[in-house]
């Protein structure tokens, strides 16, 4: 079998290529891309016709949902993700399928064993943008849009867009809007970082859960830790934790 990867994350890519060649030594890997344009420009080549495609959702320059809008892809698609199940069981039905990040050998294994069964059955070829406009409704629906609040007797809504970031203060959770008003919330800050969209806001240490526009400056710290400079913030300087540097870097990058 022909098979075509499109991961943006070596490592991944790689682990993938190597889980493939385990389950059967006789797939061949044709390639491995890591971007919506390229996989496009390599899938409109004359020749270039993969029998199954594996696609990470999230690549460098944009979701590869966007790629079925350039070429038309007859092999059937298992996609990777580190999103949830009920975020994407439009998936879970004929010959789309997913896989939950890092990849697990028993579940690959069973993502082939359901793409024999519909060979033999013959299954017909599915609507597939239909099921993929039917997954993104459910991933743009994933994370909360607004907070209720109380103000005195007062009930009040705001919006995900109007809050730059939230923190914790004296076992409270609080969110700082745009205008520099604090609010306070009914959540912890644990349940608010799983609410809302981790491309937008970043838990930078225990007390800060913060948006890219909250940020004034960022500071080189000692033992190679950051200082943030936040909008309308009391604290002077907030340190992102030492073992969230990386990644809070990568999330800048992305």
């Amino acid at each position: 079998m022909d098979v075509l990867i499109i991961e943006d994350e070596r490592p991944a890519a790689t682990r993938l290529e190597r889980l493939l060649k385990n389950h059967n030594n006789q797939i061949n890997i044709l390639n491995k891309i890591d971007s919506v344009k390229k996989a496009v420009q390599w899938l409109r080549l004359p020749g270039n016709q993969p029998q199954l495609i594996f696609m990470d959702i999230q690549l460098a320059d944009g979701l590869s949902f966007e790629i079925f809008e350039h070429v038309d892809i007859e092999a059937p698609v298992i996609f990777t993700t580190a999103f949830d199940e009920y975020a994407l069981k439009a998936f879970k039905v004929n010959s789309i399928d997913y896989l939950l990040k890092p990849v697990d050998e028993e579940e690959l294994a069973g993502a082939f064993e359901k793409l024999e069964r519909l060979a033999l059955n013959h299954h017909p070829r599915i609507n597939v943008m239909e099921q993929i406009n039917e997954a993104m409704a459910m991933l743009t629906n994933k994370y909360k849009s607004r907070f209720v609040i109380k103000v005195g007797e007062h009930i009040k809504s705001i919006a995900v867009d109007d809050i730059q970031y939230f923190f914790s203060r004296d076992k409270a959770s609080f969110c700082c809007t745009f205008d520099a008003k604090n609010h306070l919330l009914d959540y912890s800050l644990e349940q608010i970082e799983a609410m809302v969209d981790p491309g937008r806001f970043f838990r930078i240490n225990r007390q800060y859960l913060i948006s890219l526009n909250a940020i004034n400056d960022i500071i080189s710290y000692s033992n190679s830790r950051l200082k943030i400079i936040l909008n309308h913030c009391s604290d002077q300087g907030v340190i992102v934790s030492r073992d969230r540097v990386n990644d809070f870097k990568n999330w800048l990058d992305r």
